[in-house]
């Protein structure tokens, strides 16, 4: 493992100052859940009739026990896609700080619009256990990446096996939105692999004309370009040294995605089971990509107001009304909030410790 130098120290100390602010994090979380709160609320009262509280007595806590164990396979399956490259790259840390790593993670990315605290917030934990920002950062590059291919496959897959007749005229548009997001951010992501030249060049082009309309601004703007060409230039360097000393890995990164999102997926069938619903699983698995494409880029905390809304519409199909509140709440608990509150908890120590250092 190489030593944390100045210029990877420098990234870190901008992580923690950026990602682990307080304020951020409260607003984050206070609009996460007013969001979440009143949309639950909105669903309840839409879909009640009269026999969700009732159907709360019948669920087969058989079913819910599984789903915890599903979890944790969760967890444990998103921690382990970033420690297969952590453990050749620092082979000194633990799994455990991998797992941190991947829980502060999506409780960063359930607190900030489009899951834009997410990356920042693994890095940062990675680096606080000895990892160099860079390594870091080409981990969270190399996963993103694997994620951005999934996604679209899955996308396709989903379109041909579902019924269509099951989800309406939603579906064109869900796809189109979708696919529009995925696909930029996996040329961005490619171009800035194959081709990281390009990418610099085009920044640097940027710079260039933001220069010419903000003309006292032009030294601070060639600075960002200069830095920002260098820096993309070493990430693509490290990615390319991860890939060429070990060729398997990003192929076993895309089979460890791939069985992740299949567990999500599957969660939710055991959920509609232990509610008393025998729901076809392709169905299942196909609504819940058409969701995942709606919500992993939106402009709210978490995709919240629009997870509940698109659940409690797409599953209604499939769904009894009574049964909807009480699945979309526990859909969104075992997805999200659970691994969001371990995720809090691993921040907040985090943040403790960094009070700790000021002091």
């Amino acid at each position: 493992m190489t030593p944390t130098t100045p210029h990877n120290a420098e990234p870190e100390k901008q992580e923690a100052k950026n990602v682990f602010n307080k304020k951020v994090i409260i607003k984050g979380a206070f609009w996460f859940a007013l969001i979440t709160i009143a949309t639950i609320a909105v669903v309840f009262f839409y879909n009640n009739t009269g026999d969700t509280v009732k159907a709360l007595s019948h669920i087969s806590y058989k079913y819910i026990a599984i789903c915890f164990v599903m979890l944790f396979i969760d967890l444990m399956l998103g921690s382990w896609r970033n420690h297969i490259y952590i453990r050749k790259m620092a082979p000194g840390v633990s799994h455990w700080v991998s797992f941190r790593a991947n829980v502060a993670n999506m409780f960063m990315g359930a607190v900030t619009p489009a899951h834009g605290g997410a990356g920042p917030a693994q890095i940062f934990v990675y680096t606080s256990n000895g990892v160099t920002f860079i390594d870091s950062f080409a981990v969270t590059l190399l996963n993103m990446g694997a994620t951005l291919i999934f996604m679209p496959l899955a996308g396709f897959v989903a379109i041909m096996l579902m019924d269509t007749t099951e989800v309406g005229s939603m579906v064109p548009a869900m796809l189109k939105y979708g696919f529009s997001f995925f696909l930029l951010f996996l040329l961005a992501f490619l171009l800035a692999f194959w081709k990281p030249l390009w990418i610099g060049n085009i920044i640097k082009k940027i710079a260039n004309g933001l220069s010419a309309v903000f003309p006292k601004r032009r030294e601070k703007l060639a600075g960002w370009a200069d830095s920002s060409f260098a820096s993309i230039s070493k990430y693509q360097q490290t990615c390319s040294v991860i890939i060429r000393k070990n060729p398997l890995l990003f192929p076993l990164s895309l089979v460890i995605t791939t069985a992740l999102y299949m567990n999500k997926y599957c969660l939710q069938w055991v959920l509609l089971l232990g509610l008393g619903v025998n729901a076809n699983l392709v169905q299942v698995i196909s609504i819940q990509i058409l969701i995942q494409f709606m919500i992993y880029f939106a402009p709210t905390p978490g995709g919240s107001g629009f997870a509940e809304g698109f659940i409690s519409t797409l599953f209604g199909k499939i769904v009894p009304a009574g049964l909807i509140p009480i699945f979309t709440l526990l859909q969104r608990s075992f997805l999200l909030f659970f691994p969001a509150l371990i995720g809090a908890y691993v921040v907040l120590n985090l943040l403790r410790k960094q009070t700790m250092k000021k002091d």
